[in-house]
């Protein structure tokens, strides 16, 4: 995919997309995708169309178009575009050289207050920024991880309910569906708290399922997040 492959007016314009999604995957598929993603972010700006980007950053991709040099030249080009921002803290720290304080290096100890620290960094840096968000994964055991998530929108920051001992089948697709949950919660709750919420509670339904694909329901989403627990429904 290249420049022009696309007609972003009829999009955004015409057909009216009110968000649009991307992230660190596609712009380290090839030498020209970050160049489609910017057309479509400086389009995008232009009708009004909110813009989210997940960092994802994979290694292996990005290791045959120049590493992770080439991906933080990429992500911090492309961050400038963007409204509301998400990954994990791997994805911060090796796409945009933010250091979350307090991480150590197997990632089993992840304190609140560093990625605060973070994220408050992140918002002088990239005053563009309308929200951004990130997961909490402790993990015990390729089967146990402790689950959670924070978020800053509107100057606040809003915690999700803590999930520890979270019991997994397939972890895979635990962040797409985060992000997934965060976005609805933004564009039809219109409430951070809640979306942060949604989205811990979408991935942590997702990961009890196998393969990479959501298999929960907003039914199953809303009672999660109403607190409620692991009883049959019949």
């Amino acid at each position: 995919m290249k420049r022009g492959d696309f007609d972003w007016a009829k999009i955004f314009g015409e057909l009216g997309v009110r968000w649009f999604h991307t992230g660190g995957i596609f712009a380290a598929l090839s030498e020209t995708t970050p160049e489609v993603i910017e057309e479509a972010m400086l389009a995008a700006k232009e009708y009004g169309t909110i813009i989210s980007y997940d960092l994802n950053y994979r290694p292996s991709l990005w290791k045959a178009i120049g590493g992770q040099e080439k991906a933080q030249e990429v992500n911090q080009r492309l961050a400038q575009h963007v409204d509301v921002m998400l990954g994990n803290e791997e994805d911060f720290t090796a796409c945009l050289g933010l250091k979350v304080e307090g991480v150590d290096d197997s990632l089993t100890n992840l304190e609140v207050a560093g990625f605060k620290k973070m994220i408050e960094t992140a918002v002088k840096r990239y005053p563009n920024f309308k929200a951004i968000a990130t997961t909490l994964r402790s993990v015990k055991t390729a089967t146990v991880n402790d689950w959670g998530a924070i978020c800053w929108a509107d100057g606040k920051f809003h915690e999700a309910t803590h999930r520890p001992g979270l019991e997994i089948l397939d972890r895979v697709g635990g962040g797409d569906s985060f992000a997934s949950g965060f976005i609805y919660g933004l564009m039809e709750l219109e409430d951070p708290e809640k979306a942060v919420n949604y989205g811990a509670a979408h991935g942590a339904l997702a990961m009890t399922t196998a393969g990479d694909t959501t298999m929960a329901t907003l039914k199953e989403v809303e009672k999660i997040v109403a607190g409620g627990g692991a009883r049959v429904v019949r």
